[in-house]
């Protein structure tokens, strides 16, 4: 059965499209629905609003719009399941599952580790870091 995918990035706790490998080969999609309130079942949770009606990205908590309920970030995202479509680097099959949203460090970066279910290879879909090499490349001689 395919996956369902998102109609909005609105609709997800986490949205990514990523190139993997080292000849950047392989390639995935992850997406990551956000879920019904726990308690009310009516609202659909997430990051608290300001006063201004802007979203508070960087709160440590998750609410619901209904019934102001909060959890937690971290209890929140540890029940999640991510659904991933992706591209094996190592063997170029195309396939695609869900995995607990439970990121791991490897190499001291959080990244969601991923199995290809033809050879098993594992494929880490890491959080996007700024490239530092290319601000340290330029001098003031150039």
């Amino acid at each position: 059965m395919p996956l369902q995918k998102p109609e909005s990035v609105d609709e997800c706790v986490y949205f990514t499209q990523r190139t993997l490998g080292d000849r950047q080969q392989g390639y995935a999609m992850v997406w990551v629905f956000r879920q019904h309130c726990p308690k009310c079942k009516k609202g659909i949770m997430g990051k608290p609003r300001g006063k201004d009606g802007s979203v508070k990205v960087r709160a440590k908590e998750y609410e619901c719009p209904e019934c102001h309920y909060i959890v937690p970030k971290q209890e929140y995202e540890e029940t999640l399941t991510a659904s991933v479509e992706y591209t094996c680097p190592a063997c170029s099959f195309n396939g695609e599952k869900q995995v607990p949203f439970k990121r791991k460090k490897v190499e001291g970066v959080d990244a969601l580790r991923v199995q290809c279910d033809k050879c098993k290879a594992g494929m880490d879909i890491t959080k996007k870091m700024k490239d530092r090499k290319s601000k340290e490349s330029f001098s003031e001689d150039d």
